[in-house]
């Protein structure tokens, strides 16, 4: 597990606003009997650190985080998942039943369904699952539902995901529950505020920050210091965030040969991103699309665009982009739809992965 790999309780440390989403939550809790509710959104948009503070603040809920080394696999999920079933909700089950051999889809039902109908009517059984576009999907029967999650689910059961971009049309999950998507793309304004808040609360613990007002010299990490070349009223990524006040708190930033660079840990991150991304090897089509992506300035582009400069077919892109919609921001204006990958810094690492690519290939 790398430094970036947290537990639920690490990850809620320093947790700011976010009231939008836990507003959303609690709605849709307080309308349905039971259902699945998603958040979605692009790496280091904050989605573990929302499922960890709710797991903070209601400790009854079963926590699951699939983006563990060795997590995202069926077996692993239902053992651990049913493990903690019984132990929290014992004094609910049928103490005869609880014998088995194996913990498998069936005994996970068996489960839910006997502590459904032993719920108090105030009651819920919540299960979160972080990263449920980490799972392993070759140690699952075909066309099944990730995870084996159930298709049906019994009053007062609900399932909260995370998980990154994906196409609707393969979101893994044949459900007949009620259900609710919350895009944290959707909300920009919001998580620009949000993670404004988190910069204030890291870079001046005294006095309380709604006293200073934002750009301030109040803190020595402020802007003339180096934060202000990485920081702007636009950031909306959690994780660059995080990272980079770490490294200014670490002295990173004090060596004059690292003023360009970005966090040892921030580039292992990328470079998670970049392995996924390259798979079992890029064509050169694939490539000619990324350097589009990573190009200058880049605006968000359309499908068409892109084929347009690379003078290929849209189609070809098209299944490009499909694989790295977890890395992009999808953008519609009118009929049309663009993409941009996720976030600045990235981009700009990645376009420094390219020329070792030609050399590679050449």
């Amino acid at each position: 597990m790398n430094s970036l790999s947290f537990s639920a309780s690490a990850k809620s440390e320093n947790f700011v606003g976010r009231d939008f989403v836990f507003t959303a939550i609690n709605n849709f809790l307080y309308r349905y009997p039971k259902g699945y509710f998603t958040i979605v959104g692009v790496p280091g948009s904050g989605k573990s650190a929302i499922l960890a503070q709710l797991v903070r603040q209601n400790p009854d809920i079963i926590y699951y985080n699939a983006q563990i080394p060795g997590k995202n696999r069926v077996e692993e999920f239902l053992t651990d998942i049913c493990t903690q079933l019984i132990s929290k909700f014992q004094s609910l089950l049928n103490s005869e039943n609880l014998d088995f051999d194996n913990y498998d889809s069936s005994v996970f039902s068996l489960l839910f369904q006997q502590i459904s109908e032993s719920l108090s009517p105030e009651s819920k059984l919540i299960i979160i699952i972080d990263g449920l576009d980490a799972i392993n999907l070759e140690h699952q029967a075909i066309g099944t539902n990730l995870f084996y999650l159930p298709r049906y689910l019994p009053d007062q059961v609900y399932f909260i995901f995370a998980r990154r971009p994906y196409k609707k049309s393969h979101s893994g999950l044949l459900i007949e529950a009620p259900s609710q998507v919350l895009d944290l793309s959707d909300f920009q304004r919001e998580n620009r505020e949000d993670v404004k808040l988190y910069i204030q609360r890291n870079l001046t613990p005294l006095p309380p920050f709604p006293a200073r007002e934002w750009g301030k010299d109040s803190s020595p990490l402020l802007v003339g210091e180096g934060l202000g070349e990485r920081f702007n009223e636009n950031e909306d990524n959690f994780m660059y965030v995080q990272q980079v006040l770490k490294a200014f708190a670490e002295g990173f930033y004090d060596q004059p040969e690292n003023i360009n660079n970005i966090p040892p840990n921030l580039e292992s991150y990328y470079q998670q991103h970049w392995a996924k991304m390259q798979g079992d090897g890029l064509s050169d089509f694939a490539v000619n699309v990324l350097r589009v992506l990573t190009a200058g300035e880049i605006q968000p582009m359309s499908a068409l665009a892109i084929s347009q400069v690379i003078n290929g077919d849209v189609f070809d892109v098209m299944e490009v982009i499909e694989q790295w919609l977890e890395f992009l921001h999808e953008f519609r204006e009118g009929k049309e739809t663009k993409y941009q990958l996720y976030h600045h810094s990235f981009r700009l690492w990645l376009r420094g992965c390219l020329p070792d690519i030609v050399q590679v290939r050449e």
